[in-house]
């Protein structure tokens, strides 16, 4: 592929998106799917230093499906995390991450089961060099879960991406906002 067109296919899917829902996202809801950098980052610049909550954190045994994303043997330990991105008391984005465990040095892990640290930040604390690849990017019905944490029944922008550092998958993340979020001026956050 021509380096010059190295970012079409996320142009492609955002397109196709767009296309098929029968309308245009706004240049903050194109950013926030298809960036190769950090969400947190992204958010801090636009709203000013956003904050999280960790609703639940957990280690355990991977899955099949699991292990097989992340290319690790079934049954090996990973962090799972759910988190929630806000600006006081507006959520903005949902996030589930899942981490193995033997990727990750004694710090990072000890800073990650603190539960205090976006990723995003965590990644810039310990000066890791790494890259995402978006996977997927779609539109789909939330789950009662998704409704009550956003108070809405619409559909919701949905992403997920790998984290890869020295050639292995690092991280899976998904990231889940609804579709009405981010048209808003910067003030209505």
């Amino acid at each position: 592929m021509d380096d010059n067109n190295i970012n079409l296919r996320l142009i492609e899917k955002v397109d196709k998106l767009e296309s098929s829902y029968g309308r245009k996202f706004s240049n903050t809801q194109k950013i926030l799917l298809s960036t190769d950098g950090s969400i947190t980052a992204i958010l801090d610049v636009l709203y000013g230093k956003i904050d999280f909550t960790t609703i639940e954190q957990h280690i355990e045994k991977a899955s099949k499906e699991v292990a097989e994303h992340l290319k690790i043997e079934e049954g090996n330990e990973v962090a799972s995390r759910i988190i929630l991105m806000h600006k006081e008391d507006k959520p903005l984005i949902h996030a589930l991450s899942y981490i193995p465990l033997e990727r990750l040095s004694k710090d990072m892990e000890f800073d990650l089961r603190s539960g205090e640290i976006p990723i995003g930040r965590i990644l810039k604390k310990y000066e890791v060099e790494s890259r995402r690849e978006i996977k997927n990017i779609h539109i789909e019905k939330p789950n009662k879960y998704i409704e009550e944490i956003f108070n809405t029944d619409e559909d919701v922008l949905t992403r997920d991406y790998d984290i890869i550092k020295n050639g292995e998958i690092f991280m899976w993340i998904e990231e889940i906002f609804p579709i009405s979020y981010f048209n808003e001026n910067i003030s209505d956050y």
